[in-house]
């Protein structure tokens, strides 16, 4: 690969500006040098080879760091920015995305962040004309840091800016720095004077303070009425001890709850979990000397936090002070909601400056081997293979290294061949003790073959076609798992090792004119290679020992046996013998016995007439009976037996078999005794038969389960086209299955959509596909938000009356409601209040990313499937605490899951544990 190697790495001093000292400010995809509006200075990347350059035009973003970005392949590789950094020091890294569509495709990119082997963030892009931003606080242990780009699942990686800022002294030390990095969930100036943020020069280490006027999805929502602005431009001492510096910018402004509170409810993205959460006062109004602001912090459930009364003059010595209380170790939920309130005795009501909330994100200490590596590149520093940066294996591997998959993995392979490699066989790889596989050949390596004692699970070693001297290593003999040994056209003398020519190992030493083959046991089998034709005589030996090997023998699963599995036979698209095999075939008459003459009417649509019916062995059945005898109805038949015939799954109505006999067309399936999920939500026997939250959740995981068979299960994959709440059933325990295959598609193997005529249900039918005419397994995910919807709501997916005016659809109402934070305005009244509120958030924000216009913009119904089960671990977690607790505090309306003194958290994996024995949380 020469020159052509990708390298993925760029090297950069820290020190900054000399206007700003401890800054790098890289202009991902830039080609000059410039200072902004901030006066910030930026340096282009071009030093990173690796990837191209595209330029882009967003509406309304002038800044010239925005005009053009970095974007890398989407392949399985990590494509780094390597950092210089001063060890002990603490750091904010920003990472920011701007997609602009440079692509030309509309495919919103989803791809991972890291820095170095710690997995930081999934960048998602749900919007190419709106940024994405992503920050770090970290506590640098090394001389330098890796910032990667990898496993991207849509679209391609990409990146707009690069920024590291360097802090003083304390500015966020922790306890757990050692263990932990900060990602910044929410940095928030309150009474903020327009949309800006405030940052560099007004803060010197350049954090951006967010405008609490911005709009946006359950952000800052719920404000509690009399909320006023204030502001002051006398100069604040944000100068406390062991602080966090916040700006006097922002400190200069506030929010004061006239009528006694201050409420706001917003989202912390990548909770829950534990975090850090800090609060900002300073007293900015002149107040009498009779008045007095005392307040508290109101969480329910949190007691312990509620206790203390924040009095900020008094707290802080003073007028035009800070006073910085808040917590190091917090468990904080998804949605937050908090209220200050004033205390009895106060004359005026709470005020809040500004606010800090960051997750710990655990780091990962990366390849055991990772020392051993770094020294061995430290020795080729100028070659293009040592350039990759990162650890060697994680997230994901460099291109030239395997490793196995523990927490902390090692290196198993190294294949270095053709490198250009110069000197001898580097020492550090004979201390790799994980290795399985060394690929060394073809390079100018010199000097002897090392002691690989240190190894011992090697099994293949290719040193051939290099300049290696001296004998091979007795120590060869030491290692019991070698397979291959190639050292052939090398300068090697002696005497091969009697063992490797006794242990049947793959030898090849030919082209080493002064090494000859030793003595060894001639009773042991053995494949040696010591002539041009020897790979052709190893394969036809090996051919031929597995045939001698295999004859005569019975098969079974035992060792030695090889079991050759086909895969699955390609579904057909219309009815035959081969499809109908499989399918058991009814007598008209066993039907008719069985369903009384068709007496009993379970069911109906478009397809046909659904009846009753209990087999004579007992079993109870529905029988579909097709009442569209034209030809769309009898293809629909055709492609439900050939589909039903050959698919099996828990969460899929189990078929049974069918009839044609006497011009009807018949589909039997097992009964499914409580009906249909639409009944249950807002069918006529409602009163007796609504469901709960959890339970809701539960029917949305088993259908998505179900769905997700059909797309990633099946070969060729199948999309269903009509999902919707009438087509989930639920059996005798409630648990849901996905029926009504009458209007599946197969879909082509490699092809991104299938064209078909359009088919589907008015209010679940995907807008792309009722357009385009091409359907997509995500034609699928939009019809399921759909129901989504409708699980958290209770209404139908279509409604000339309840949704308002010029409102006839329940993605546009809910999308209204949930984009302005008024989650409250579409839950359904039936749940009574019985929830919890983040559960509610997760799923409604994921039913709106389902429902979006295009579906590249869709997640797949894995990931639906995986919000779905955070969500049922919330509400579990959630009904747990009310089962052994009496508290009627309402959960609803101000839900928290702060716990100021207990770590205690049960079975959720949600939360990430911190040793209790470091600290408790603590109000400084």
């Amino acid at each position: 690969m020469g020159s052509r190697f990708f390298i993925f790495f760029i090297f950069l001093l820290i020190n900054g500006s000399k206007a700003q000292p401890g800054f790098v400010s890289l202009d991902c995809g830039g080609k000059d040098n410039f200072t902004d509006e901030l006066g910030i200075e930026w340096t282009p990347d071009t030093q990173m080879i690796s990837g191209d350059i595209a330029n882009i035009s967003v509406a309304n973003e002038t800044r010239t760091q925005y005009m053009a970005l970095r974007y890398f392949p989407a392949d399985n590789r990590k494509y780094c920015y390597t950092l210089n950094v001063i060890p002990r020091n603490r750091y904010l890294v920003r990472a920011t995305f701007l997609y602009g569509n440079f692509d030309e495709n509309n495919v919103y990119p989803k791809f991972d962040i890291s820095l170095g082997a710690t997995h930081w963030a999934t960048i998602v892009i749900s919007d190419a004309n709106t940024m994405e931003y992503q920050e770090l606080i970290f506590l640098a242990k090394e001389p330098s840091v890796s910032v990667c780009l990898s496993n991207a699942t849509t679209g391609q990686l990409f990146i707009s800016t690069l920024e590291l800022r360097h802090f003083n002294g304390s500015i966020y030390l922790t306890a757990f720095e050692n263990e932990f990095f900060m990602s910044v969930s929410a940095r928030i100036n309150f009474g903020a004077q327009s949309d800006d943020p405030v940052r560099y020069p007004d803060d010197p280490f350049d954090r951006i303070w967010a405008s609490d006027t911005i709009k946006k999805a359950n952000y800052l929502v719920d404000v509690a009425a009399g909320t006023e602005r204030v502001s002051t431009k006398m100069p604040i001492d944000v100068n406390t001890v062991n602080g966090e510096m916040p700006p006097q910018k922002a400190m200069q402004t506030a929010v004061v709850g006239r009528n006694g509170s201050l409420t706001y409810r917003l989202n912390l993205d990548g909770f829950p979990g534990f975090g850090w959460a800090f609060t900002y006062f300073a007293e900015i109004e002149d107040l009498d000397p009779s008045d007095a602001r005392k307040f508290r912090l109101v969480l329910p459930g949190a007691p312990d936090i509620s206790k203390p009364v924040v009095n900020i003059q008094e707290n802080a010595h003073g007028k035009y002070r800070l006073y910085e209380p808040g917590y190091f170790n917090l468990s904080l939920p998804f949605v937050l909601s908090f209220r200050f309130g004033k205390t009895s005795d106060s004359t005026m009501g709470p005020l809040l400056n500004a606010m800090e909330i960051n997750r710990y994100v655990k780091r990962t200490d990366g390849s055991l081997d990772g020392p051993v590596i770094s020294s061995l590149i430290s020795h080729y520093s100028s070659a293009n293979w040592t350039n990759e940066g990162g650890d060697p294996c994680l997230p994901v591997p460099w291109s030239w290294i395997r490793c196995d998959s523990d927490i902390r993995p090692r290196i198993t392979s190294i294949k270095l061949s053709g490198q250009n490699f110069t000197g001898n066989i580097p020492l550090e790889l004979t201390k790799l003790s994980g290795l399985v596989e060394l690929w060394l050949d073809g390079n100018s390596l010199t000097g002897p073959i090392p002691d690989f004692s240190g190894c011992p699970n090697l099994q293949i070693i290719h040193l051939e076609n290099n300049q290696l001297s001296g004998q091979l290593p007795s120590t060869l003999e030491d290692l019991a798992n070698l397979k291959e040994l190639y050292v052939q056209n090398n300068m090697l003398t002696g005497s091969v090792p009697s063992a490797l020519l006794d242990n049947g190992v793959s030898l090849n030493y030919t082209g080493n004119i002064n090494l000859r083959k030793g003595e060894r046991n001639r009773s042991r089998k053995k494949i040696i290679i010591g002539s041009s034709v020897g790979a052709s005589a190893l394969l036809l030996t090996t051919i031929a020992s597995f045939m001698l090997l295999q004859k005569g023998k019975k098969s079974s699963p035992k060792q030695g046996h090889i079991e050759m599995k086909l895969p699955p036979q390609r579904f057909v698209s219309s009815l035959g013998d081969a499809a109908t095999e499989a399918a058991h075939c009814f007598t008209l008459a066993e039907l008719e016995e069985a369903t009384k003459n068709f007496e009993k009417k379970v069911g109906s649509g478009g397809f046909g007439v659904v009846y009753y019916g209990k087999l004579k062995d007992g079993k109870e059945i529905a029988v579909k009976v097709l009442t569209n005898n034209s030809f769309q109805g009898k293809r629909e038949f055709s492609n439900e037996v050939a589909l039903l015939s050959r698919i099996h799954h828990r969460n899929l109505v189990q078929f049974l078999g069918f009839c044609q006999e006497d011009g009807k067309s018949i589909l039997v399936y097992e009964f499914m005794h409580m009906g249909t999920l639409k009944e249950h939500l807002y069918g006529p026997q409602i009163p007796d038969r609504s469901i709960n939250w959890i339970r809701r959740l539960e029917i949305a995981e088993d259908a998505a389960k179900g769905i997700e068979y059909l797309h990633t299960g099946c070969v060729p994959s199948i999309i269903h086209r009509d999902v919707k709440t009438s087509n989930i059933l639920l059996d005798k325990n409630m648990r849901a299955k996905v029926s009504d295959f009458g209007l599946s598609k197969l879909a082509v193997d490699g092809a991104s959509h299938v064209s078909s005529i359009v088919r589907g249900t008015v209010g679940y039918l995907d807008p792309e596909y009722y357009i385009s005419q091409q359907l997509t397994d995500k034609s699928d995910v939009y019809s399921f938000g759909v129901i989504l919807l409708e699980l958290i709501s209770g209404q139908e997916a279509i409604s000339n009356e309840k949704f308002g005016v010029n409102c006839r659809n329940i993605v546009q109402w809910a999308k209204l409601h949930i984009e302005s934070g008024d989650i409250q305005g579409i839950i359904d009244p039936a749940l009574h209040n019985d929830y919890d509120i983040q559960s509610i958030w997760k799923i409604a924000e994921k039913a709106l990313m389902c429902v979006q216009p295009h579906g590249s913009m869709r997640p797949s119904i894995s990931e639906v499937i995986k919000e779905i089960q955070d969500a049922l671990a919330i509400e579990r977690g959630a009904e747990a605490v009310r089962e052994g607790s009496s508290d009627d505090i309402s959960r609803h309306s101000m839900h928290s899951s702060l716990h100021a003194g207990s770590m205690d958290l049960g079975a959720s994996d949600h939360y990430l544990s911190i040793d209790e024995s470091i600290t408790r949380p603590t109000a400084r």
